[in-house]
């Protein structure tokens, strides 16, 4: 038989925040102890999901709700999240289905909206999984970029430059992965000019809406237009630490007589995949209206670890490291490394054990060096990294 050839656009599917675990545990079959920075998930570093949220869950597949559920999710949990958007004063909301993480709301999205060719605005830096649906759907992920001099935030006039008659949708990510910015009042009405201008659909990923630091208030962008197409992104995972539920969700906000067609292309998809995780839907309702103590000591003690890692980062020879504004990532520049970004990530974790991720996983532009790396770990666990860290930066860049 003749060798199997994959499709072609599988060679621009990418992932660097899992891709770079091949390498990890390839060391640490041969005995290295690692410290994985690389990915999001509060549960790994002692974080624990709420308990009532575990209870009505569990109650409900005792109670025998273990079959298919429908469609776009069960009413109490499509409820509970329609409630969550007016009290954020998000209006006009056409349509509310659940999905399996945030990130299989994007793919739907994405994949409901995108024509061969047609053109995605995308930020760069910015969660990788966007470009990689974009290229599985066929169309052209069209980055534009985000600057640390500019807060990592978009500078419109670059922003409009970047668009063209197949331009289709502007994603935005409030507060940004992997920079952590979260976007003022005046970024969002300009994004939103534009949108307007160019007839464009807004694909807004608010998975860290609470985690924010710095007495900052998110914005939805959703609340600021109730007219205008909005698809808004977000799910349990970060938040209300339960990531490994895979339960997410998207708001399509907008004039009916826009939206209409193009929700009705979403449902199809979600018909298609049958439906989301069934039991975990009724712990919806009960993470959104029930307790979030939880919240609070969580982003305490995500603030002091952001303080922490930025002041050593920026003590570190080779290193600069803007402070995040939200979210549980840093994002430091490598002023000081002679080789690349990868090379960087791949030293730093031969030598020491910790796994970060290289900027160029999240669209960064050849040349620019940067890596990022959770500041999630609690207690001294974070502590023991940052001297790794730092220890190595000497040895390398001092």
């Amino acid at each position: 038989m003749i060798k199997i050839a994959p499709a072609k656009i599988t060679h621009k599917i990418k992932y660097a925040i899992r891709d770079i675990v091949l390498q990890a545990k390839a060391l640490e079959k041969k005995g290295h102890k690692m410290t994985y920075l690389n990915i999001g998930d509060p549960i790994l570093h002692g974080y624990k999901t709420p308990r009532h949220m575990i209870e009505i869950m569990y109650k409900k597949m005792l109670a025998g709700y273990n079959s298919y559920a429908p469609s776009s999710g069960i009413s109490e949990a499509i409820e509970a999240i329609r409630q969550s958007a007016l009290n954020k004063k998000i209006r006009n909301i056409q349509e509310i289905f659940i999905s399996s993480g945030g990130s299989e709301a994007i793919d739907i999205c994405l994949a409901a909206l995108l024509n061969v060719g047609e053109q995605v605005l995308t930020p760069n830096p910015g969660y990788p999984l966007f470009t990689s649906v974009i290229a599985r759907c066929r169309g052209v992920s069209v980055p534009y970029r985000l600057t640390e001099n500019n807060g990592w935030l978009p500078d419109l006039d670059d922003l409009s430059r970047h668009i063209t008659p197949r331009t289709r949708a502007l994603v935005m990510i409030n507060p940004n992965n992997p920079t952590g910015s979260v976007y003022p009042l005046e970024i969002l009405k300009g994004i939103l000019q534009l949108a307007q201008r160019h007839n464009l659909v807004i694909i807004a990923d608010e998975t860290y809406d609470t985690l924010i630091f710095d007495h900052l208030k998110h914005i939805p962008i959703a609340s600021l237009k109730h007219q205008f197409p909005i698809v808004t992104i977000n799910s349990l995972s970060k938040s209300f630490l339960a990531p490994g539920w895979r339960m997410g969700c998207a708001i399509i906000t907008g004039d009916r007589r826009i939206v209409k067609d193009y929700t009705e292309a979403i449902l199809k998809f979600t018909r298609a995949r049958l439906c989301a995780n069934h039991p975990a839907q009724f712990a919806v309702k009960s993470a959104l209206e029930g307790s979030k103590n939880h919240l609070d000591q969580m982003v305490s003690e995500l603030w002091k670890n952001r303080d922490w890692v930025v002041n050593i980062l920026n003590s570190t020879p080779g290193i600069q490291c803007s402070k995040p504004q939200g979210a549980f990532y840093a994002y430091p520049s490598l002023t000081g490394w002679k080789g690349t970004d990868k090379e960087f990530v791949v030293k730093l974790m031969e030598e020491t054990g910790i796994v970060v991720v290289p900027g160029s996983g999240f669209g960064e532009s050849p040349g620019k060096k940067y890596f990022r790396m959770v500041f999630l770990p609690r207690g001294n666990k974070l502590k023991v990294a940052l001297d790794k860290i730092k220890k190595f930066a000497e040895k390398w860049m001092g």
